[in-house]
């Protein structure tokens, strides 16, 4: 069978499942006016979706043997159609998160299997193109969502954004059906369940994803829910590794952490989608909260980032084995780094192409990180355990992002805080620039109609909302500083890996 019609059949489940990530995020205030929710409600529906897909992704290489690859793959995408369909027939918001937690379920197994697939479709020469290929989807699923859902909520209704998935759903069964073959070492297995391990990495993984989710909203561990989330996620991930250690056949095999590129792979994975989804979180806060950005304009500064990307795994796709990648991973590296430093230097003053071009900047610096990075990480791993190990590459990958949102948040909250706080000492009847301020707006609103209390009262009040505006602006300035230098301490990493030996002469790929 061609590879390019194998890589189009896995990859077109595979972007409709990264889409509906982000999609609901827009059409969220539109599900809750629907179905009569409360904001904290209706935000579930997006937690369960990451909960249950989090829980799956790193038992999928497990599900594949168990059921056969092919199988399960088929179940995976009717699991995500069929799901779709019920979660746009939703009638109240306890049945959308319901129908949102099987869809997770459904989608997690779609990112893993397609990537292990295309790798073992492509041959090692051509894995470069390979992974461009699965990057661009990975890349384009966060940019189209959000505009897809705006699209389709306002024209038609948030109902669609879930129906679209249904004929796409039916396509890529049949197309799977028609194209993929199993191999020898991924047809079904007998083995035994092994309970406790599934067990243990759901209940690990599941509140580790709510307390990432929902921790700052809930003020962390002032909130008991978050407190014993914690301790349950800590006891299950402590344990989980003990329990596999003495199975026979484990749901996630974690002796592919023993080969020190894989896990030093995973480990510059994490802290490089913590650093996109921690700085892609942050900047449209920035623009909508603080700039005064409608939503379309925030999606024009976040959109071309995106293409650049794409752009940019084109090219690393072509150059990733006829060049040393760690070198093209070093570039990657620094360039995110570079992105997110100039975002600290942004200020209140700062035009559309000030705050455009550093986006553009992170999109090109994670077209070069991906490629080289799966190819460094995953080149040495047999067939055989391919499944495995790219269903965990998967995870930390999303862990990443998800760790990196919930470091941002935080951090932005407790800055603005601290920085409040330093400002307002300036505040006082003493200091000469705030009585010529104050005097100033005072006459202002004098001039205005206003009598003299409140004038005062007014003045008072314009100037402390500008104060909390220049302390959030500096809380955002050393929030991206600190994701800058996280970024800049894992180059020292790539020393870690090894280039694989495929290499590849000058010339068109075929």
């Amino acid at each position: 069978m061609n590879k390019w019609i194998v890589a189009i059949t896995v990859m077109l489940p595979t972007l409709i499942e990264i889409i509906d990530m982000s999609v609901v995020n827009v059409s969220l205030d539109h599900i809750r006016g629907s179905l009569s929710a409360g904001i904290d409600e209706s935000t579930w529906s997006i937690t369960m979706y990451l909960v249950s897909n989090a829980i799956i992704i790193p038992i999928t290489g497990w599900l594949s043997r168990f059921f056969g690859r092919k199988l399960y793959l088929n179940f995976s995408i009717a699991l995500f159609t069929a799901s779709s369909l019920m979660c746009g027939l939703a009638w109240n918001i306890q049945s959308l998160i319901v129908f949102r937690v099987f869809q997770g379920i459904g989608g997690g197994a779609l990112q893993p299997i397609s990537q292990s697939i295309l790798l073992e479709t492509f041959p090692p020469r051509q894995h470069g193109v390979a992974m461009a290929f699965f990057g661009t989807g990975i890349m384009f699923g966060p940019i189209i969502g959000p505009m897809l859902g705006g699209w389709i909520t306002d024209n038609w209704s948030w109902h669609w954004i879930f129906f679209i998935n249904i004929p796409i759903g039916i396509i890529s069964m049949i197309m799977t059906t028609i194209v993929i073959r199993d191999p020898r070492y991924m047809k079904k297995v007998k083995m035994k369940m092994d309970y406790y391990g599934l067990i243990l990495i759901a209940l690990g993984l599941g509140c580790l994803q709510i307390l990432l989710d929902q921790g700052q909203r809930e003020d962390w561990f002032s909130s008991p829910m978050i407190t014993w989330l914690t301790i349950i996620s800590a006891v299950s991930l402590l344990l989980f590794p003990v329990v596999e250690f003495y199975t026979k056949e484990p749901v996630i095999d974690l002796k592919v952490f023993r080969s020190i590129p894989f896990s030093t792979g995973n480990l510059i994975m994490f802290f490089a989608f913590f650093n996109l989804f921690g700085s892609i979180v942050l900047l449209p806060i920035y623009l909508q909260t603080l700039m005064g950005y409608t939503a379309t304009l925030a999606g024009l500064v976040l959109g071309p980032g995106g293409f650049a990307s794409i752009i940019a795994l084109t090219i690393a796709g072509r150059l990733v084995t006829r060049v040393n990648p760690k070198g093209l991973l070093t570039f990657g590296l620094l360039t995110c780094a570079l992105s997110t430093y100039l975002m600290s230097r942004f200020s209140l003053t700062a035009d559309f192409a000030t705050v455009m071009w550093p986006r553009i900047v992170l999109g090109l610096g994670m077209g070069f990180i991906f490629i080289p990075l799966t190819n460094l990480t995953l080149s040495a791993i047999r067939k055989e355990e391919m499944g495995n190990a790219t269903a965990l590459f998967n995870l930390i990958r999303n862990l990443g992002g998800s760790f990196g949102v919930a470091f941002v948040s935080t951090v932005l909250a407790r800055k603005a805080q601290l920085h409040q706080s330093d400002l307002v000492g300036n505040l006082t009847p003493f200091d000469i620039p705030y009585q010529i301020s104050v005097e100033k707006l005072k006459a202002f609103l004098h001039y205005r109609g206003f009598v003299d209390g409140l004038a005062q009262t007014g003045a008072n009040e314009t100037i402390y909302k500008d104060l909390i505006r220049q302390a959030t602006m500096i809380s955002f300035n050393d929030t991206f500083l600190l994701l800058s230098l996280i970024l800049v301490l894992t180059v020292p990493l790539v020393l870690l890996l090894r280039r694989p030996d495929h290499r590849e002469p000058i010339g068109p790929v075929q």
